[in-house]
C-alpha cells in the first residue's frame, strides 16, 4: 500500500457492507483494538459472498483461506459507532482474489477513510487443502466488484 490509500473515498469501493461494533471491541485505550479491524473486514467479505451466492459455506467442497492480510490505520474508531466496510476486488487470479478494503463511520461516507486494508483469499479443495480454481458462483460475484 502507498500513501495514496489515505485519499481513497467510499466511491472507490463498489460494495459497501454495514458492520457493527461491540462493547468488547474497545481496548484499554478507548478505541477499537487493531484485531477488530481484521474481524470487520472478514465479516464484510464473507457476509457479501454468503448473502449473494446461494451456497452453504459449511457444505461446499472448497474453502477460501486467508493467505495474506494487512491494514493501515488513519483514524480511531470506537464502540458504539456504526461502520461500513468498502470492498473492492483489486486482483482476480485463477485460484486467489485480492481485496482492497476501507473502513468508515456509517454516517460519514464522505469523510476520510479511517483504515485501509488488503486481504488475499486462496481457494482450496476442502479435502486435500490444495489450491483450486475459484468456483464459478464466487468468481461471477467477484467480477462485479473488480476495480483497476
Amino acid at each position: 500500500m502507498t500513501g495514496s490509500e489515505r485519499e481513497l473515498t467510499s466511491a472507490d469501493f463498489p460494495v459497501h457492507w454495514p458492520v457493527s461494533t461491540r462493547w468488547t471491541d474497545n481496548d484499554m485505550f478507548g478505541h477499537l483494538n487493531n484485531a477488530v479491524y481484521y474481524a470487520l473486514f472478514d465479516t464484510a467479505i464473507n457476509g457479501w459472498i454468503n448473502t449473494n451466492c446461494d451456497i452453504d459455506p459449511t457444505e461446499v467442497p472448497w474453502l477460501g483461506v486467508v493467505a495474506e492480510s494487512g491494514c493501515q490505520y488513519f483514524d480511531e474508531l470506537r464502540f458504539p459507532e456504526p461502520l461500513f466496510v468498502g470492498l473492492a476486488v483489486a486482483r482476480l487470479g485463477s485460484s486467489s482474489v485480492t481485496y482492497r478494503l476501507g473502513l468508515w463511520q456509517a454516517d460519514g461516507p464522505d469523510e476520510p477513510v479511517a483504515a485501509v486494508g488488503h486481504w488475499v483469499h486462496v481457494y482450496v479443495d476442502r479435502a486435500n487443502r490444495r489450491p483450486m480454481p475459484i468456483p464459478a458462483v464466487i468468481r461471477s460475484l467477484l467480477e462485479k466488484a473488480c476495480v483497476d
